[in-house]
């Protein structure tokens, strides 16, 4: 049994590690709600592009753009990893990385190629680990993360697409939910799906009205030409700022946890320590009355 300045040691230690588990739970609860202020600030111009896109694809044919065209022969696949820079955040990086080493793995068995852009400093790691080197990689943003960040993606991705070296753009990260829960989303970015983004407005009348009065000058396969790389690069920031915010929701989840864990193990190493403390005292008695019967006789 461990002796009473061993435990008190360790109730010391846990006891610090819980003010510290604590005090990043209540820094990552601001920063949730800032975070969480940003992406509903950033919503309504990415449902305005997906509006205009709606107005455009409805007039346009997948052939009149290489962007629309889905290849009937998959080769080579980009993907695209979105995670945090910073760890303590649960599964929150793992189920995202995981989920695209195994994508890898089912690509190279059926003969396909992947490439690999890796957002956040724990996928540059990830990758780098297990041999796989990412074609583009971001640190140090993942908290904060820019339009730059997003264009240079974007760029990056519509350019391997038109000169054939990938066939196919996936977007990995998670989706905040809500402040309690992340969602594993995996999107297809390129080819354009104009079948998906008009779902929903084909869904309400309203919609369709404002979709079938737009008008459009020049011609609408030239609107498409300039709106789908811009398409491509609000929709990527659009994930990278809720990938952001699920980041700080799900740290806050988990030092939330951390801390109940260490109030837990400070009480059952106090009753511990009471507990050897009261041996201890026990003991010390039956010594000195076993003492004192050895000198009566």
């Amino acid at each position: 049994m461990p002796n009473l300045h061993d435990i008190e040691k360790r109730i010391k230690s846990v006891s610090s590690t819980k003010q510290i588990t604590r005090t990043m739970e209540m820094v990552a609860g601001a920063k949730v709600k800032q975070a969480t202020e940003r992406v509903e600030a950033a919503s309504p111009y990415s449902s305005s592009m997906t509006e205009a896109l709606q107005g455009v694809a409805a007039r346009v044919q997948a052939s009149e753009n290489p962007l629309l065209e889905k290849r009937e022969a998959v080769k080579n696949v980009l993907v695209v990893a979105v995670v945090s820079d910073r760890g303590l955040a649960g599964g929150f990086n793992s189920n995202v990385l995981r989920t695209v080493e195994k994508m890898i793995r089912a690509n190279k068995a059926q003969g396909i190629g992947t490439e690999v852009i890796a957002c956040g400093k724990k996928a540059g790691g990830f990758f780098k680990y297990r041999k796989i080197t990412p074609v583009l990689e971001f640190a140090d943003l993942s908290a904060d993360p820019t339009f730059d960040e997003a264009k240079q993606i974007a760029d990056y991705a519509v350019e391997a697409y038109l000169d054939g070296r990938v066939d196919k753009v996936v977007l990995m990260y998670n989706h905040c939910k809500n402040a309690a829960e992340q969602t594993l989303t995996e999107e297809m970015i390129l080819p354009v799906d104009t079948d998906s983004v008009t779902a929903s407005a084909s869904a309400e009348a309203e919609s369709e009205q404002k979709v079938s009065s737009l008008e459009f000058e020049p011609e609408p396969s030239e609107v498409l030409a300039s709106l789908l790389p811009a398409y491509l690069r609000t929709s990527i920031y659009h994930a990278l700022i809720d990938s952001a915010a699920g980041e700080q929701a799900a740290r806050r989840t988990a030092m939330h946890s951390a801390t109940e864990n260490a109030t837990e193990m400070v009480e059952t190493l106090s009753r511990l320590y009471n507990r050897v403390r009261q041996g201890a005292i026990t003991t010390e008695i039956n010594e000195i009355v076993g003492g004192a019967a050895a000198l009566e006789d």
